[in-house]
């Protein structure tokens, strides 16, 4: 007999297998003895009271073996002589869409401006350390996109959009630990995740599949409104039949030639803020109930906050306990924060975005000669006001949180994690009313919910602006372009997901479109 029932447990000073089963018997009515397996499906931390409970789903098998099978199976075929689909950009969306190419028998031709994981690690560095930023390899750019070199968070409210669990079990069979089965907020690490990468890139050129690196698109070359090739800086050509465009919400280049082409694209809302930064032991002891250290079987302690200011959202984003901030410029002359955490967050710092909704058509009426372009330019104008503000290269403007909100210049600044430093800067006065007034409310708001949070030991630094595109790449219903037979836009960079999970379920889904008819 298999049973799945809810179980609920403080601390647990035993074996998590012993005290479930204890549990589970007593539930059940039946001796530990008669419990042959107790297989955990889900885990949640319940920390709201200051007792913390943690929260199990678990089948229980009584006098019965467990299966050993999986209903998910991922079989890829040699596809070296199949019809090609081209994909550009080889993020979340374009792995996926190359991968389910692979299980329709069709062989993808993957087109990637950056680097491997492996070198796009001396761009890296390079950014950190020297300040130098190359425009096709660096934290968006390159083998795996924005996500390879991010916290892996895995989290998705898109479950309509396709079967998020085929693309755990998809990254499991790739190398990612099986905890993120279980996990009601799964996440991989930035140290994990490049062999991850590596991994799944292995799997599209061991059955037929192509991969090039440092390959950039600059053109396409359509006939009769229906793509018939792309163009590589080059200067060479591939005559194409179906191509899959996931490039990201981050490569302008690609909307700057749509635009010049007159093929259709929208301004879409989206969000701009700043990273604020606390040491972990205080997001610790606010939501632990604590003083001191926490207890060593918590993790790191996360939260999410929202609040309505000015008919505005104001809220968390991209929260990363025990991670640091990193500089996300996909070009000279701008500076760009976003944050990561390693598997272990470990780290000693708690950072996430706090960002203020921009009603594309209703907040930026300065902008709106630049047509469908009006956001992207007025994310890039905030990106130079950081890049000035901050000392001209990658050193980030920055300021205490309370001086923030009290309109004061910081005459110090905390610790950070964010390696190219910091400068003091008066954000409280640089950045845009619309911007700055809502998180300043949304500041004193928060420290109202989470007692502890507003405090003169945290930074904020800006810019946080690439939360998703600015632009959207309009679709049909079969998710082929309106205007342009066999141009499917896809992912971020097409305003159709938000994070590593959407835009891989969005891949597969274009890669099925793509493959429709062909």
């Amino acid at each position: 007999m298999v049973r799945n029932i809810q179980l609920r447990t403080t601390l647990l000073e035993e074996s998590v297998e012993d005290i479930l089963k204890k549990k589970a018997a007593k539930y059940l009515g039946t001796s530990v003895q008669e419990i042959s397996t107790i297989k955990v499906l889900r885990k949640s931390i319940d920390a709201r009271k200051s007792t913390i409970y943690f929260n199990y789903k678990v089948s229980v098998y009584i006098n019965q073996t467990a299966p050993k099978n999986n209903e998910y199976s991922f079989e890829y075929k040699d596809v070296s002589k199949a019809k090609k689909i081209h994909i550009i950009g080889f993020g979340p969306a374009g792995m996926y869409a190359a991968l389910r190419c692979i299980e329709l028998g069709y062989r993808p031709i993957v087109l990637e401006r950056g680097k491997n994981v492996k070198d796009r690690r001396r761009d890296l560095k390079a950014i950190n350390r020297d300040h130098i930023v190359n425009e096709d390899s660096n934290y968006c750019f390159g083998e795996g996109g924005a996500g390879t070199y991010s916290d892996g968070k895995l989290y998705t409210r898109s479950l309509k959009r396709g079967d998020v669990r085929r693309i755990f079990e998809n990254l499991v069979f790739h190398g990612a630990t099986e905890q993120i089965l279980i996990d009601a907020h799964p996440h991989i690490g930035t140290n994990k995740l490049p062999k991850l990468v590596q991994n799944i890139r292995e799997t599209i050129i061991k059955h037929g599949g192509e991969i090039h690196f440092q390959t950039k698109v600059v053109d396409f070359k359509i006939l009769n409104n229906t793509i018939k090739g792309i163009v590589l800086e080059d200067g060479s050509e591939m005559p194409t039949d179906r191509v899959i465009l996931a490039t990201g919400h981050s490569a302008r280049d690609i909307y700057y030639l749509l635009n010049n082409k007159k093929i259709a694209i929208q301004a879409k809302s989206f969000a701009m803020g700043v990273r604020v930064e606390h040491p972990q032991h205080i997001i610790d002891s606010i939501q632990y109930h604590c003083s001191g250290e926490r207890n060593e079987l918590l993790p790191a302690a996360s939260y999410s906050l929202v609040e309505q200011v000015k008919d505005r959202g104001v809220y968390s984003f991209c929260m990363c306990p025990g991670g640091f901030i990193v500089p996300a410029a996909t070009a000279p002359g701008e500076v760009v924060v976003n944050g990561m955490s390693p598997s272990k967050r470990n780290n000693l710092f708690a950072n996430s975005g706090i960002v203020v909704e921009i009603n594309v058509d209703m907040d930026i009426h300065k902008y709106e000669h630049y047509g469908a372009l009006k956001g992207l330019e007025y994310q890039k104008d905030l990106e130079r006001l950081a890049f000035t503000s901050g000392g001209r290269n990658q050193t980030a403007p920055a300021q205490r949180l309370t001086d923030f909100v009290e309109g004061k210049l910081s005459n110090d600044l905390n610790p950070t994690s964010y390696q190219p430093g910091l400068k003091s800067a008066p954000l409280h006065s640089l950045l845009p009313k619309m911007i700055g007034s809502r998180l300043r409310s949304g500041f004193t708001a928060f420290g109202e919910k989470m007692k502890g949070y507003y405090t003169s030991e945290a930074n904020i630094v800006g810019v946080e602006s690439r939360t998703s595109s600015p632009v959207n790449i309009p679709r049909k219903e079969n998710l082929e372009h309106p205007e342009i037979q066999g141009l499917f836009p896809c992912g971020e960079g097409g305003g159709y997901a938000g994070g590593i999970v959407s835009a891989a379920m969005d891949g597969e889904r274009c890669a099925e479109a793509a493959a429709a008819g062909l």
